[in-house]
């Protein structure tokens, strides 16, 4: 076993994990960053979601470095591709002409973004990566994390890094568990926060389904069938109770009225891509699949660069909530990922032999698999979307009663004194382990409270990505990429801050002019910490 030593540990490589890393090392600070796929980014990359952004981003609402993101994948699109003129003079380039987000694009993109960001710290050395590293035992001293031991997932040996600060940007809140922290999982109940969409009775083990993403392209002369899924006939009879037919159809849930609502599949739409509007505040988006999470689109590009468009299938087909994946023992967590597999495997099986065709017919068996995509061997993305993680017992715990519409209204959310960020989203849950339909709930724009990302009694272990001090509902709007970006972000300046000032995080949350302090450095890195006078929805 071998042993590095470092002043702040980044355990998760997640959008949270990346944005910690690159706050400290901005600061000067040493840090060591882990990751248990060999792609940084989470979400955006491993995860193969295209980001989840509310109407104003290109205006406002996040950290300058994470608009910097977003800038640097444009950029890269102007640098590589064969853009065509109309496409190369847009100055708000939608790459994939997705209806989900004003900037849908490849996992590989961004990974080469962010692989850009971080090259500059880890070449002064002041930051180490260990890819394919899961945290296995941390070493902990009354209220302080010590160390963490990791084991290479390759070879199986393992290092145990000592860290001044240790944040846990993982997507399952790992070293909550570990560490021995005090976590919440699942739904709280309705009295302990009084939120009106929590259910009578806490259930820890209901959460969010899981997703294994997948791109697809279509060559209609060309056949493209897989191999039948070993549980296709399982997934094909599939009905939940609360869905209007077999999972595997067309027909499904509206998130926000569950009335049923028939999707459009049609992967040749011929659609002009800069006419495409993106603003989930006016429209879904989600009815059109094909064009809801698209990620390539042949029309921005000169006649002939490409074949076929490229999207992205994170749909409600193939959200998997039969099972969790945390807080249950390794062998049963292994079944619901391969349980997972097979139901994207079969989603994508369904569409080549059985989808129904505007012609009449049915099947699109031209759809083929993008494994280059999702850089796998099976085609799936590397880990699944993970939409809930363990919380903290936190200082402070955002509730639905903080940042819904209809509680709220017109006095806006709530205001903290202590905010370290904005977002803003509609509390947005899926189907759930516990047999919950959709919870879709119009929020307000929110900030992030320091307070939300300090553990009530551990003193160094902060969290940096889902699992903040928020409920089961209000994970809802604080789990997309440019809040978990802000939350890694904060988490990591406020690491670099305490070892600069010799201070302790809990210290700079209940002084005023320790706050005031830390709060004068954000802004001053490009952070917001309140927002203009702009409506939820």
């Amino acid at each position: 076993m071998s042993e590095i030593r470092t002043e702040v540990l980044v355990v998760g490589g997640g959008l949270g994990g990346v944005a910690a890393a690159h706050a400290a090392c901005r600061a000067g600070r040493k840090v060591v960053l882990t990751e248990s796929t060999d792609w940084l980014g989470g979400q955006l990359t491993s995860q193969a979601v295209p980001p989840d952004e509310h109407p104003w981003i290109e205006q406002f609402g996040c950290t300058a470095s994470y608009r910097q993101l977003r800038d640097d994948i444009r950029d890269y699109y102007r640098t590589h591709y064969p853009l065509n003129s109309a496409a190369r003079a847009d100055r708000r380039l939608n790459p994939g002409a997705g209806r989900v987000s004003k900037l849908c694009h490849e996992p590989r993109v961004a990974l080469a973004v962010i692989e850009a960001m971080l090259a500059p710290h880890r070449a002064s050395g002041r930051l180490t990566f260990l890819l394919e590293h899961s945290p296995i035992e941390a070493h902990t001293d009354g209220d302080s994390v010590r160390a963490v031991t990791l084991r290479d997932d390759e070879t199986g040996q393992t290092v145990t890094v000592s860290a001044d600060y240790v944040l846990d940007a993982t997507e399952c809140g790992d070293l909550l568990t570990l560490a021995g922290a005090e976590y919440v999982t699942g739904a709280e109940s309705r009295d302990r926060h009084g939120e009106p969409s929590a259910p009578e009775v806490a259930d820890p083990a209901n959460m969010q389904g899981i997703t294994f993403c997948f791109a697809i392209e279509h060559r209609a002369v060309e056949n493209h069938v897989i191999d039948r899924p070993r549980d296709y006939d399982f997934w094909r009879s599939y009905q939940p109770d609360f869905w209007p037919g077999p999972l595997l159809g067309l027909k499904a849930p509206d998130p926000r009225t569950l009335e049923v609502e028939e999707r459009i599949f049609n992967p040749e739409p011929g659609d002009d891509p800069t006419a495409v509007f993106a603003d989930q505040s006016k429209d879904q988006g989600d009815k059109d699949l094909w064009r809801f999470r698209r990620i390539i689109a042949r029309g921005n590009h000169l006649p002939g660069a490409f074949g076929s468009d490229v999207t992205l299938v994170n749909w409600p087909m193939n959200d998997y909530w039969l099972g969790n994946i945390l807080e249950v023992d390794p062998e049963t967590a292994a079944r619901n990922i391969d349980q997972a597999k097979q139901l994207s495997l079969s989603l994508l099986y369904w569409l080549q032999t059985e989808a129904p065709r505007p012609d009449g017919g049915t099947g699109f068996p031209g759809l083929r698999l993008r494994p280059d995509i999702a850089g796998t061997r099976d085609g799936l993305a590397k880990a699944p979307y993970v939409r809930e993680s363990r919380r903290i017992e936190a200082v402070t715990t955002v509730t639905e009663n903080d940042v819904s519409l209809a509680v709220r209204g017109e006095r806006g959310a709530t205001r903290y004194p202590d905010s370290v960020g904005i977002g803003s989203y509609r509390i947005d849950l899926h189907p759930s382990t516990g047999g919950d339909n959709y919870i879709d709930v119009g929020s307000l724009p929110f900030q992030i409270p320091l307070g939300a990302l300090l553990p009530v009694r551990v003193g160094n272990l902060l969290p940096a990505a889902k699992n903040i001090g928020t409920t089961h509902i209000t994970n809802g709007c604080y789990r997309l990429h440019p809040v978990e970006w802000n939350i890694g972000e904060a988490a990591g300046a406020l690491a670099a801050h305490c070892l600069e000032r010799g201070l302790q995080p809990h210290q700079i949350q209940a002084d005023p002019k320790l706050l005031a302090a830390f709060q004068a450095v954000l802004v001053q890195q490009g952070f917001e910490l309140a927002w203009p006078d702009v409506r939820g929805y």
